[in-house]
C-alpha cells in the first residue's frame, strides 16, 4: 500500500527541467485568443447599431409638417368636418312598377320638374281607358233617364189638362205623377254613377301620372340611378338629388370652446383634397342641442365663394377667425413649415425621417427662411406628413420605430 502511495506522489512531482517549447506554445495560444477576442469586440462595436436597428424598435417622438396660411395670426379655433348639402332628396316611386326609361346619370344637373324616370304604364293606360268607357256608359244611362223623365212630364201635363176639363178621371194623372218621381230618382242615380265613374278615371289618371318620376328640386344627381328593367316599390330610393347651392361644412366643436364661435363669424376653409387652396366662410348655424356623448355641438359654415371643385362628403378643416381676411391676403399661398426639431444633418445634407408602416424613411429636404421654431419647406414632404422629432444619431433609413407614449 505504501509503495503505491509513493508511486502516485512521485508522478505528481514537477519536472523543473521540462523543455522550453511547451511554454512557448502556451504563450502563442494565449496571444491568439487575445487577438480573436479583440477582433470580436471591435466587430460588435461596429455592427451593434445595425443589429439593434433590425432586432429592436427605437422609441421616438413624432411631429408633422404644417401648412400655415396668412390667416394664422387670426385663428382662434380650428375644427375638422365634412362638406354636406343641406337640401338632399332621395327620389322614389309612389307605386310598384318596372323602370322603362332613364333620362339621367350620376353627375347630371337637373331642374325642378324635369323627367328622371318612366315606369311601364301599359296596365295603367288600360285601366284608365276602361274607366273612361264606364263613364261614357253611365252618362248614356243618365241621358236615357232624363229623356224618360221629360217624356213622362209631357204626358203628365196633358193628362192634368184633361182632368181639369173633366174629360178624364184623375187616376191616369196620378200614375204619371208617381212615375215622374221614380224617373227623377233614376236620373239622380245615373248622374251619381257618372260622378263615381269620373272620380275613378281621375284616380287612375293620377296613378298613370305616377309612372313618370320628376325631380322635386333643382340640383345634381349624386348617386347612380336605377336602370331600365329594375322593379321599384314605394319608398325605394331610385336616385339622390342634392342642391349644391345649399352646401356647407358641418364640424363638431367641443362644448368648452363654443364661446369662440360667433354667429356670422368669419372663417377660413381648407379642403383635404386641395390643401393649397383656401375659401372664405361664415358661420350660419349652431345646433340647438349638444351631443352629450361627445360633448360637442355641430357648427355649420357656408362658403362665401365656391366653385365646382367643392363636392359633398369632402373632408375639410375650418379655422374660426377673430376678424375677416382681406381678399389680397387670401391670394397669398400658404407656407409649408417643417419643425426645426425634425431636421438633422446626414452626410452633409439636411434630412428628415418620415414614418411609413412602422419604419422610417430618410428624405433630403430643401429649407427656406426660418419661421417661428421651424423653416419654410421648399420641397417634399407635403403638409400633414408625420416626422420623427429629434432623431437620435443612430437612426438609419429603414429602421423600425415605435412612437413614445404621450
Amino acid at each position: 500500500m505504501s509503495d503505491r502511495l509513493d508511486s502516485d506522489l512521485a508522478s505528481l512531482r514537477i519536472e523543473r527541467n521540462a523543455p522550453a517549447a511547451s511554454s512557448g506554445r502556451a504563450l502563442v495560444w494565449i496571444a491568439g485568443v487575445a487577438v480573436v477576442g479583440g477582433l470580436a469586440f471591435a466587430g460588435w462595436r461596429v455592427a451593434s447599431p445595425a443589429i439593434e436597428a433590425n432586432l429592436f424598435k427605437t422609441e421616438v417622438s413624432m411631429t408633422e409638417v404644417a401648412s400655415v396660411s396668412p390667416a394664422q395670426a387670426q385663428i382662434e379655433l380650428t375644427s375638422a368636418g365634412y362638406v354636406v348639402p343641406q337640401v338632399e332628396i332621395d327620389v322614389s316611386s309612389k307605386i310598384v312598377g318596372r323602370v322603362d326609361k332613364v333620362t339621367v346619370r350620376e353627375g347630371s344637373v337637373v331642374k325642378q320638374g324635369q323627367l328622371l324616370f318612366g315606369l311601364d304604364a301599359n296596365d295603367q293606360r288600360t285601366a284608365v281607358a276602361s274607366a273612361q268607357a264606364r263613364v261614357a256608359a253611365a252618362r248614356a244611362r243618365a241621358a236615357t233617364a232624363r229623356a224618360q223623365l221629360g217624356e213622362n212630364a209631357v204626358q203628365l201635363a196633358r193628362e192634368q189638362k184633361l182632368v181639369a176639363s173633366g174629360a178624364t178621371g184623375a187616376a191616369t194623372a196620378d200614375d204619371l205623377s208617381a212615375r215622374s218621381k221614380s224617373l227623377n230618382e233614376q236620373v239622380n242615380a245615373a248622374e251619381a254613377d257618372v260622378a263615381a265613374s269620373q272620380a275613378e278615371v281621375t284616380a287612375l289618371t293620377v296613378t298613370l301620372g305616377n309612372t313618370t318620376i320628376r325631380s322635386p328640386i333643382d340640383g345634381t344627381v349624386v348617386t347612380k340611378p336605377l336602370q331600365a328593367g329594375d322593379v321599384v316599390t314605394p319608398g325605394t330610393p331610385m336616385v339622390r338629388v342634392a342642391d349644391f347651392d345649399s352646401i356647407v361644412v358641418e364640424t363638431d366643436v367641443p362644448e368648452a370652446r363654443l364661446h369662440l364661435v360667433k354667429p356670422k363669424g368669419p372663417c377660413e376653409i381648407v379642403l383635404d383634397a386641395y390643401p393649397d387652396r383656401r375659401w372664405r366662410g361664415e358661420v350660419v348655424e349652431t345646433s340647438p342641442q349638444l351631443n352629450r356623448a361627445k360633448a360637442t355641438a355641430t357648427v355649420k359654415v357656408r362658403f362665401l365663394e365656391r366653385d365646382a371643385t367643392v363636392l359633398p362628403e369632402m373632408a375639410a378643416r375650418v379655422s374660426f377667425l377673430a376678424s375677416a381676411i382681406e381678399e389680397s391676403k387670401m391670394k397669398e399661398p400658404p407656407k409649408t413649415i417643417v419643425p426645426g426639431s425634425a431636421v438633422v444633418d446626414r452626410a452633409g445634407a439636411k434630412v428628415v425621417f418620415t414614418e411609413e408602416s412602422g419604419r422610417v424613411r430618410m428624405i433630403p429636404v430643401s429649407l427656406g427662411p426660418p419661421f417661428a421654431d421651424g423653416f419654410e419647406l421648399a420641397s417634399v414632404p407635403a403638409p400633414g406628413t408625420r416626422l420623427v422629432s429629434n432623431p437620435p444619431p443612430t437612426l438609419m433609413d429603414g429602421q423600425a420605430i415605435k412612437e413614445k407614449s404621450p
